[in-house]
Protein backbone atom coordinates (compact mmCIF):
# COMPACT_ATOMS: atom_id res chain seq x y z
CA UNK A 1 0.00 0.00 0.00
CA UNK A 2 1.31 3.64 -0.67
CA UNK A 3 -0.18 6.92 -1.30
CA UNK A 4 -0.90 10.33 -0.95
CA UNK A 5 -3.48 12.20 1.03
CA UNK A 6 -4.13 15.93 2.25
CA UNK A 7 -4.57 15.67 6.17
CA UNK A 8 -7.86 17.46 6.70
CA UNK A 9 -9.16 14.91 4.83
CA UNK A 10 -7.73 11.88 6.12
CA UNK A 11 -8.65 12.96 9.98
CA UNK A 12 -11.88 14.13 8.80
CA UNK A 13 -12.52 10.58 8.10
CA UNK A 14 -10.50 9.09 10.99
CA UNK A 15 -12.51 11.34 13.23
CA UNK A 16 -15.58 9.18 12.06
CA UNK A 17 -14.22 5.68 12.32
CA UNK A 18 -11.98 6.29 15.56
CA UNK A 19 -15.76 6.11 17.19
CA UNK A 20 -16.21 2.25 16.72
CA UNK A 21 -13.05 1.18 18.46
CA UNK A 22 -12.77 0.51 22.66
CA UNK A 23 -9.22 1.12 24.12
CA UNK A 24 -11.21 -1.35 27.18
CA UNK A 25 -11.48 -3.81 24.63
CA UNK A 26 -8.34 -7.06 25.23
CA UNK A 27 -8.60 -8.19 21.67
CA UNK A 28 -5.79 -6.35 20.14
CA UNK A 29 -7.51 -6.22 16.51
CA UNK A 30 -10.48 -4.48 17.84
CA UNK A 31 -8.19 -1.66 18.80
CA UNK A 32 -7.42 -0.81 15.36
CA UNK A 33 -8.34 0.80 12.29
CA UNK A 34 -8.20 -1.31 8.79
CA UNK A 35 -7.08 0.67 5.88
CA UNK A 36 -8.34 -1.03 2.63
CA UNK A 37 -6.89 1.12 -0.51
CA UNK A 38 -8.75 0.23 -4.26
CA UNK A 39 -8.36 2.26 -7.18
CA UNK A 40 -11.29 3.66 -6.14
CA UNK A 41 -10.75 4.98 -3.02
CA UNK A 42 -9.84 4.56 0.57
CA UNK A 43 -12.42 2.50 2.75
CA UNK A 44 -11.56 3.07 6.61
CA UNK A 45 -13.15 0.22 9.04
CA UNK A 46 -13.34 0.21 12.37
CA UNK A 47 -15.33 -2.63 15.08
CA UNK A 48 -15.40 -3.33 18.82
CA UNK A 49 -17.98 -6.16 17.89
CA UNK A 50 -20.66 -4.15 18.97
CA UNK A 51 -20.66 -1.24 16.19
CA UNK A 52 -19.08 -0.99 13.24
CA UNK A 53 -18.38 2.02 11.21
CA UNK A 54 -17.17 2.12 7.23
CA UNK A 55 -15.95 5.21 6.28
CA UNK A 56 -15.02 6.19 1.99
CA UNK A 57 -12.65 8.16 0.76
CA UNK A 58 -13.33 9.01 -2.97
CA UNK A 59 -9.93 8.76 -5.11
CA UNK A 60 -10.79 12.04 -6.02
CA UNK A 61 -9.87 13.41 -2.87
CA UNK A 62 -6.72 11.45 -2.74
CA UNK A 63 -3.50 12.88 -4.14
CA UNK A 64 -1.74 9.93 -5.40
CA UNK A 65 -2.82 6.13 -5.02
CA UNK A 66 0.46 4.39 -6.31
CA UNK A 67 0.14 0.50 -4.67
CA UNK A 68 -3.64 0.06 -3.50
CA UNK A 69 -3.63 -3.03 -0.64
CA UNK A 70 -4.98 -3.16 3.16
CA UNK A 71 -3.34 -2.94 6.75
CA UNK A 72 -4.65 -2.99 10.29
CA UNK A 73 -3.04 0.04 11.93
CA UNK A 74 -3.44 0.92 15.88
CA UNK A 75 -6.37 3.07 15.83
CA UNK A 76 -5.14 5.50 18.74
CA UNK A 77 -1.70 5.91 17.10
CA UNK A 78 -2.61 6.66 13.64
CA UNK A 79 -5.10 8.88 14.57
CA UNK A 80 -3.26 11.24 17.14
CA UNK A 81 -0.36 11.16 14.59
CA UNK A 82 -2.61 12.80 11.86
CA UNK A 83 -4.22 15.12 14.06
CA UNK A 84 -1.05 16.50 15.11
CA UNK A 85 0.07 16.76 11.69
CA UNK A 86 -0.02 20.24 9.59
CA UNK A 87 -2.46 20.74 7.24
CA UNK A 88 -0.27 18.96 4.19
CA UNK A 89 -0.36 16.33 2.27
CA UNK A 90 0.44 13.04 3.91
CA UNK A 91 2.40 9.92 2.71
CA UNK A 92 1.42 6.52 3.59
CA UNK A 93 3.38 3.52 2.99
CA UNK A 94 3.48 0.02 3.79
CA UNK A 95 7.11 -1.65 4.43
CA UNK A 96 8.22 -4.68 5.08
CA UNK A 97 7.84 -6.71 8.70
CA UNK A 98 4.12 -5.08 8.79
CA UNK A 99 5.33 -1.95 9.34
CA UNK A 100 4.01 1.14 7.72
CA UNK A 101 5.81 4.64 7.62
CA UNK A 102 3.77 7.76 7.40
CA UNK A 103 5.40 10.89 6.82
CA UNK A 104 5.21 14.42 5.32
CA UNK A 105 8.57 17.03 4.00
CA UNK A 106 9.42 17.50 7.89
CA UNK A 107 7.90 14.51 10.14
CA UNK A 108 8.10 10.70 9.73
CA UNK A 109 7.05 8.08 12.22
CA UNK A 110 6.49 4.14 11.25
CA UNK A 111 4.10 1.88 13.23
CA UNK A 112 4.19 -1.62 13.36
CA UNK A 113 1.03 -3.00 12.38
CA UNK A 114 -1.36 -6.37 12.70
CA UNK A 115 -2.35 -8.82 9.58
CA UNK A 116 -5.35 -7.23 8.20
CA UNK A 117 -6.72 -10.88 7.77
CA UNK A 118 -7.36 -11.10 12.04
CA UNK A 119 -10.02 -8.27 11.68
CA UNK A 120 -13.29 -9.64 11.70
CA UNK A 121 -15.46 -10.28 8.83
CA UNK A 122 -18.29 -7.38 8.57
CA UNK A 123 -21.27 -8.00 6.35
CA UNK A 124 -22.41 -4.26 5.87
CA UNK A 125 -24.90 -5.31 2.78
CA UNK A 126 -27.58 -3.40 1.82
CA UNK A 127 -31.41 -5.01 3.04
CA UNK A 128 -33.66 -6.04 -0.01
CA UNK A 129 -36.64 -3.08 1.71
CA UNK A 130 -34.17 -0.15 3.29
CA UNK A 131 -36.24 2.91 5.36
CA UNK A 132 -35.61 6.20 4.87
CA UNK A 133 -35.53 9.09 7.76
CA UNK A 134 -34.10 12.15 7.57
CA UNK A 135 -31.23 13.08 9.63
CA UNK A 136 -33.41 15.59 11.65
CA UNK A 137 -36.04 13.69 12.70
CA UNK A 138 -33.86 10.67 13.77
CA UNK A 139 -31.58 13.23 15.98
CA UNK A 140 -35.50 14.11 17.48
CA UNK A 141 -36.24 10.57 18.16
CA UNK A 142 -32.97 10.05 19.61
CA UNK A 143 -33.04 13.49 21.86
CA UNK A 144 -36.49 12.90 23.11
CA UNK A 145 -36.43 9.45 24.01
CA UNK A 146 -32.81 8.10 24.91
CA UNK A 147 -32.47 9.61 28.46
CA UNK A 148 -35.44 7.97 29.17
CA UNK A 149 -33.77 4.62 29.31
CA UNK A 150 -32.09 2.61 31.27
CA UNK A 151 -28.12 2.65 32.62
CA UNK A 152 -28.40 -0.56 34.15
CA UNK A 153 -27.43 -3.85 32.72
CA UNK A 154 -29.49 -5.73 34.93
CA UNK A 155 -32.50 -5.54 32.13
CA UNK A 156 -30.67 -5.15 29.40
CA UNK A 157 -33.76 -4.63 27.00
CA UNK A 158 -34.33 -1.24 29.19
CA UNK A 159 -31.27 0.46 28.00
CA UNK A 160 -32.53 0.44 24.49
CA UNK A 161 -34.76 2.51 22.50
CA UNK A 162 -37.65 0.53 21.20
CA UNK A 163 -38.63 1.05 17.59
CA UNK A 164 -41.46 -0.88 16.32
CA UNK A 165 -43.13 0.12 12.53
CA UNK A 166 -46.39 -0.91 11.39
CA UNK A 167 -46.64 0.12 7.66
CA UNK A 168 -45.42 3.87 7.50
CA UNK A 169 -45.72 4.42 11.31
CA UNK A 170 -42.69 4.38 13.25
CA UNK A 171 -42.86 4.32 17.46
CA UNK A 172 -40.08 5.14 19.26
CA UNK A 173 -41.09 4.25 23.06
CA UNK A 174 -37.98 4.24 26.04
CA UNK A 175 -38.33 3.46 29.42
CA UNK A 176 -36.38 3.09 32.75
CA UNK A 177 -39.41 2.00 34.75
CA UNK A 178 -39.68 5.24 36.23
CA UNK A 179 -40.43 7.20 33.41
CA UNK A 180 -41.21 6.59 29.61
CA UNK A 181 -40.63 8.33 26.37
CA UNK A 182 -42.44 7.92 23.09
CA UNK A 183 -42.01 9.18 19.62
CA UNK A 184 -44.21 8.52 16.91
CA UNK A 185 -43.54 9.59 13.29
CA UNK A 186 -45.02 8.71 9.72
CA UNK A 187 -42.36 7.23 7.48
CA UNK A 188 -42.38 8.13 3.93
CA UNK A 189 -42.36 4.86 2.79
CA UNK A 190 -45.00 1.99 3.69
CA UNK A 191 -43.31 -1.15 4.97
CA UNK A 192 -44.63 -4.37 4.69
CA UNK A 193 -43.60 -6.43 7.49
CA UNK A 194 -44.09 -5.38 10.70
CA UNK A 195 -41.24 -4.56 12.41
CA UNK A 196 -40.09 -4.78 16.71
CA UNK A 197 -36.32 -4.26 17.79
CA UNK A 198 -34.21 -2.75 20.81
CA UNK A 199 -31.31 -0.31 19.81
CA UNK A 200 -29.14 0.33 22.56
CA UNK A 201 -28.98 3.94 23.35
CA UNK A 202 -25.70 4.24 23.36
CA UNK A 203 -25.03 2.78 19.88
CA UNK A 204 -27.53 5.52 18.61
CA UNK A 205 -26.11 8.18 20.52
CA UNK A 206 -22.45 7.59 18.84
CA UNK A 207 -24.48 7.96 15.36
CA UNK A 208 -25.91 10.99 15.75
CA UNK A 209 -22.37 12.26 16.48
CA UNK A 210 -21.58 11.08 13.07
CA UNK A 211 -23.45 13.56 10.98
CA UNK A 212 -24.75 17.35 10.95
CA UNK A 213 -28.24 17.36 11.96
CA UNK A 214 -30.28 18.66 8.38
CA UNK A 215 -33.26 17.17 6.29
CA UNK A 216 -30.85 14.45 4.48
CA UNK A 217 -31.94 11.45 4.56
CA UNK A 218 -30.44 8.40 6.15
CA UNK A 219 -30.96 4.56 5.16
CA UNK A 220 -31.74 1.98 7.75
CA UNK A 221 -31.10 -1.40 6.70
CA UNK A 222 -32.91 -3.96 9.30
CA UNK A 223 -31.75 -7.45 9.88
CA UNK A 224 -32.99 -9.94 12.46
CA UNK A 225 -29.70 -9.41 14.72
CA UNK A 226 -28.52 -5.98 13.69
CA UNK A 227 -29.22 -2.64 11.97
CA UNK A 228 -27.29 -0.37 9.39
CA UNK A 229 -27.46 3.03 9.02
CA UNK A 230 -25.83 4.34 6.05
CA UNK A 231 -25.57 8.50 4.86
CA UNK A 232 -22.87 10.14 2.79
CA UNK A 233 -19.98 8.26 2.44
CA UNK A 234 -20.59 6.15 6.06
CA UNK A 235 -21.95 3.05 6.98
CA UNK A 236 -22.95 2.82 11.08
CA UNK A 237 -23.83 -0.78 12.08
CA UNK A 238 -25.10 -1.72 15.38
CA UNK A 239 -26.12 -4.92 17.29
CA UNK A 240 -29.65 -5.12 18.33
CA UNK A 241 -30.75 -5.87 21.84
CA UNK A 242 -31.85 -9.61 22.69
CA UNK A 243 -35.01 -9.59 24.27
CA UNK A 244 -39.05 -8.57 24.46
CA UNK A 245 -39.18 -5.06 25.20
CA UNK A 246 -42.39 -4.76 28.06
CA UNK A 247 -45.58 -3.77 26.59
CA UNK A 248 -46.12 -0.15 27.41
CA UNK A 249 -49.60 0.26 25.31
CA UNK A 250 -51.57 0.48 28.75
CA UNK A 251 -49.38 2.39 30.49
CA UNK A 252 -50.62 5.72 28.72
CA UNK A 253 -54.60 5.97 29.54
CA UNK A 254 -56.96 7.54 26.73
CA UNK A 255 -58.90 9.64 29.78
CA UNK A 256 -57.56 11.95 32.44
CA UNK A 257 -59.05 13.32 35.48
CA UNK A 258 -57.21 16.46 35.29
CA UNK A 259 -55.71 18.46 32.77
CA UNK A 260 -53.89 21.87 32.70
CA UNK A 261 -51.69 23.93 29.94
CA UNK A 262 -48.48 25.83 31.35
CA UNK A 263 -45.51 27.87 30.06
CA UNK A 264 -42.39 25.04 29.20
CA UNK A 265 -39.77 27.66 30.07
CA UNK A 266 -41.29 28.84 33.45
CA UNK A 267 -42.25 25.41 33.95
CA UNK A 268 -39.09 24.18 33.78
CA UNK A 269 -36.94 26.76 35.27
CA UNK A 270 -39.49 26.88 38.45
CA UNK A 271 -38.67 23.23 39.11
CA UNK A 272 -35.07 23.81 38.27
CA UNK A 273 -35.40 26.63 41.04
CA UNK A 274 -37.19 24.33 43.53
CA UNK A 275 -34.67 21.51 42.89
CA UNK A 276 -31.58 23.42 44.11
CA UNK A 277 -32.82 22.53 47.88
CA UNK A 278 -33.46 18.70 46.95
CA UNK A 279 -31.11 15.92 47.13
CA UNK A 280 -30.19 12.96 44.56
CA UNK A 281 -30.04 10.67 48.04
CA UNK A 282 -33.67 11.71 48.26
CA UNK A 283 -34.45 11.17 44.25
CA UNK A 284 -34.56 14.70 44.22
CA UNK A 285 -38.45 14.79 45.40
CA UNK A 286 -40.47 18.07 44.37
CA UNK A 287 -44.32 18.57 45.65
CA UNK A 288 -46.93 20.18 43.66
CA UNK A 289 -50.02 21.11 44.76
CA UNK A 290 -52.66 22.22 41.79
CA UNK A 291 -55.55 24.44 43.08
CA UNK A 292 -57.55 26.79 41.85
CA UNK A 293 -55.99 27.58 38.33
CA UNK A 294 -52.51 27.75 40.41
CA UNK A 295 -49.78 25.33 41.17
CA UNK A 296 -47.33 25.41 44.06
CA UNK A 297 -44.23 24.00 43.57
CA UNK A 298 -42.12 23.18 46.78
CA UNK A 299 -38.80 21.17 47.85
CA UNK A 300 -37.97 20.57 51.37
CA UNK A 301 -34.92 19.39 53.61
CA UNK A 302 -34.91 20.00 56.86
CA UNK A 303 -31.35 20.19 57.56
CA UNK A 304 -30.70 22.40 54.53
CA UNK A 305 -34.27 24.77 54.11
CA UNK A 306 -37.11 24.87 51.41
CA UNK A 307 -38.38 27.17 49.06
CA UNK A 308 -41.32 27.61 47.56
CA UNK A 309 -42.67 28.39 43.64
CA UNK A 310 -45.61 29.63 42.86
CA UNK A 311 -47.11 29.94 38.93
CA UNK A 312 -50.62 30.58 37.88
CA UNK A 313 -51.58 27.94 34.88
CA UNK A 314 -54.75 27.26 32.12
CA UNK A 315 -57.06 24.35 33.91
CA UNK A 316 -58.75 22.37 31.24
CA UNK A 317 -60.10 20.01 33.34
CA UNK A 318 -60.33 18.42 36.52
CA UNK A 319 -60.04 18.12 40.05
CA UNK A 320 -57.29 19.52 42.76
CA UNK A 321 -53.94 17.53 42.82
CA UNK A 322 -51.41 16.68 45.28
CA UNK A 323 -48.32 15.18 44.23
CA UNK A 324 -44.54 14.68 44.56
CA UNK A 325 -42.24 13.22 41.84
CA UNK A 326 -38.24 13.75 40.93
CA UNK A 327 -37.04 16.73 39.60
CA UNK A 328 -34.76 15.31 37.51
CA UNK A 329 -36.52 13.07 35.74
CA UNK A 330 -39.38 16.04 35.42
CA UNK A 331 -37.10 18.52 33.79
CA UNK A 332 -35.69 15.81 31.45
CA UNK A 333 -39.19 14.83 29.90
CA UNK A 334 -39.71 18.52 29.84
CA UNK A 335 -36.20 19.70 28.49
CA UNK A 336 -37.37 17.26 25.27
CA UNK A 337 -40.47 19.57 24.02
CA UNK A 338 -39.77 22.24 21.65
CA UNK A 339 -43.55 23.53 22.06
CA UNK A 340 -43.99 27.10 23.90
CA UNK A 341 -46.73 25.65 26.35
CA UNK A 342 -46.89 21.81 27.35
CA UNK A 343 -50.25 19.40 28.77
CA UNK A 344 -49.90 18.01 31.85
CA UNK A 345 -52.29 15.04 32.13
CA UNK A 346 -53.00 13.30 35.89
CA UNK A 347 -55.33 10.76 37.01
CA UNK A 348 -54.93 11.13 40.89
CA UNK A 349 -51.64 11.02 43.07
CA UNK A 350 -50.49 7.75 42.57
CA UNK A 351 -51.07 7.08 39.05
CA UNK A 352 -48.25 8.50 36.54
CA UNK A 353 -47.75 12.28 35.09
CA UNK A 354 -48.15 12.36 31.35
CA UNK A 355 -46.77 15.44 29.22
CA UNK A 356 -47.38 16.36 25.94
CA UNK A 357 -47.84 19.58 22.86
CA UNK A 358 -51.22 20.61 23.18
CA UNK A 359 -51.22 20.83 18.91
CA UNK A 360 -49.70 17.00 19.14
CA UNK A 361 -49.54 13.56 19.59
CA UNK A 362 -46.22 12.24 18.40
CA UNK A 363 -44.30 12.97 21.56
CA UNK A 364 -45.58 11.94 24.77
CA UNK A 365 -43.57 11.64 28.22
CA UNK A 366 -44.57 9.72 31.19
CA UNK A 367 -43.24 9.89 35.08
CA UNK A 368 -44.01 8.31 37.69
CA UNK A 369 -44.94 9.79 40.81
CA UNK A 370 -43.05 9.24 44.32
CA UNK A 371 -45.33 8.67 47.11
CA UNK A 372 -45.13 11.47 49.90
CA UNK A 373 -48.46 12.27 51.33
Amino acid sequence: MKFEIKQNKLIEHLNYVIKGISNKNIIPVLNCIKFELTNEGLYLISTDNDIAIKSFIDKKDIENIEVCGEILISGKFIYEIVRKLPNTIINIEEVVDNKIVVSTDNSEFTLNCNNPSDFPTIDLDDSKTPISISKKVLSNIIRQVSFTTSAQDSRPVLTGINFKINNNKLECIGTDSYRLGKKVIELNNNIKEDINIIIPTKNLIELSKLYSIDEDEIEMHIFNNKVIFKFNNIIFMTKIINGTFPDTSKLIPSEFETIISINTTEFYNAIDRASLLTSEEDKNIINLILKNSQINISSNIPEIGNVEENMNVETIKGNEIKISFSSKFMMEAIKSFDSENIQILFNGDIKPIILKDPNSDDLIQLVVPIRTY
